[in-house]
């Protein structure tokens, strides 16, 4: 295989294709016949297969040469899984325990075969049913932390963080999808772009607030130009696999150096998504599981903002606020570390409402809501998500604690805006 050109994998063919890797073989044994192996790739770009044996078990993803929701009508180039080896290797020393491991890498086939997660699922499938996740704050806050602390000029050297930037500036294509779908064309009248029916009068006020469609700019433009450390790029809920007491974090391809707050809002929206469908897919104990959900979120700044803060204190050793300048001259670097947080804090929210707009407006719902059949019951749920978000976005220079943004969720997840 390694000698061949590219082409894409298939329940039929991985076995032959695959049988000489011995990294995969390690791990699940050299009898091909005795290999099962299953499709499962259920996201919007990729090929992924588990491939099982009385041995083992691994993940087998491969790039597609087109986005996958969409057809070879869009075309995408391979190279992305080739950043996203790179991010995971990176995500791997940085947050230790927190992605996959990595057992194979091929660039000429777009190709990563890695650790089989179980009995993991996908946090969004257990938002929807109503599970609770132990640790599930702790751990993710950490791993945002870590990763945006260790991957930034405040831990490591210059040619390091410069080295890390011009790598992951080659990844073009994937990042352009979410500076258009993400802060783009869900403020105007989008080819891909789409809405559930009654949304209309919302989609409007959204569209003409150009006020709000300033401020989304101005959160575009910290995007493009803050390059503070390595994110994800995608963390949302379906980017992160659960057991009942334990996350890991997968699919880092969307890789690009970017602001502190961008993972961490993009995590908060989707967790708001969750929160307000929740009325169409619980039975019972709604309010409990609605108030949960809304826990995470503030647990989850807690554990970034104290990991970060630690950090701080104990690995500062890159170019920015040297000790030099601080301790060892006796002085506190404290007010610095807050003014720092409450920047990453304001800038969360900011991209946290328009992640929220995206999703309902613009190509790749969430299931959180697609999932909800009757759109005359989806389409005002729908609602308050996306005036929370125009709130967000507006007001995040004002929403100065976690009891203030849970306070306004609350408020909004009791009105009626249709």
């Amino acid at each position: 295989m390694i000698d061949d050109k590219y082409e894409p994998l298939t329940i039929q063919n991985l076995p032959k294709r695959l049988m000489a890797v011995r990294e995969l073989t390690d791990q699940i044994g050299q009898n091909v016949d005795a290999w099962e192996v299953k499709e499962v790739g259920d996201g919007n770009l990729n090929l992924v297969f588990i491939v099982k044996s009385p041995s083992g078990a691994v993940i087998v993803k491969q790039a597609l040469p087109y986005v996958r929701l969409v057809g070879d009508s869009w075309p995408l180039p391979l190279y992305r899984a080739y950043f996203e080896y790179h991010a995971l290797t990176r995500q791997a020393a940085r947050a230790e325990g927190t992605v996959p491991k990595i057992y194979y890498f091929n660039s000429d086939q777009a190709l990563l075969v890695m650790e089989y997660l179980t009995p993991h699922k996908i946090l969004r499938e257990k938002l929807i049913l109503g599970e609770k996740v132990e640790n599930l704050a702790t751990d993710v806050g950490q791993f945002c932390a870590r990763t945006a602390f260790r991957g930034s000029d405040l831990s490591l050297d210059t040619a390091q963080v410069k080295n890390d930037r011009a790598l992951f500036a080659g990844n073009v294509a994937i990042p352009a999808i979410t500076e258009a779908l993400v802060f783009t064309d869900p403020y105007f009248d989008a080819n891909m772009n789409n809405h559930t029916a009654g949304l209309d009068v919302i989609v409007e006020t959204i569209r003409n607030d150009v006020e709000m469609k300033a401020r989304t700019q101005h959160f575009f433009r910290l995007y493009s130009a803050q390059q503070d450390t390595m994110c994800h790029g995608d963390l949302h809920s379906g980017s992160i696999m659960c057991t009942s007491t334990e996350s890991k974090v997968i699919d880092p391809e969307f890789v690009t150096y970017g602001p502190f707050g961008f993972d961490l809002g993009m995590l908060f929206a989707n967790y708001f998504m969750a929160f307000f469908s929740q009325i169409e897919h619980r039975g019972d104990n709604l309010e409990d599981y609605q108030n949960w959900i809304l826990e995470v979120i503030s647990e989850t700044w807690s554990s970034f903002e104290k990991e970060f803060s630690d950090l701080w204190h104990t690995e500062r050793t890159g170019m920015l606020y040297p000790k030099t300048m601080f301790e060892d001259q006796g002085h506190s670097s404290d007010k610095a570390l807050i003014s720092l947080l409450n920047d990453i804090w304001r800038n969360s929210l900011g991209f946290c409402g328009i992640e929220m707009h995206r999703r309902c407006l613009s190509l790749a719902h969430n299931a959180d809501f697609e999932r909800i059949d009757d759109l005359e019951r989806r389409a005002p749920l729908e609602a308050r998500n996306l005036m929370l978000g125009r709130d967000l976005i507006l007001k995040s220079e004002k929403i100065r604690s976690t009891n203030d943004l849970l306070n306004l969720a609350r408020k909004f997840n009791a009105e009626d805006f249709l």
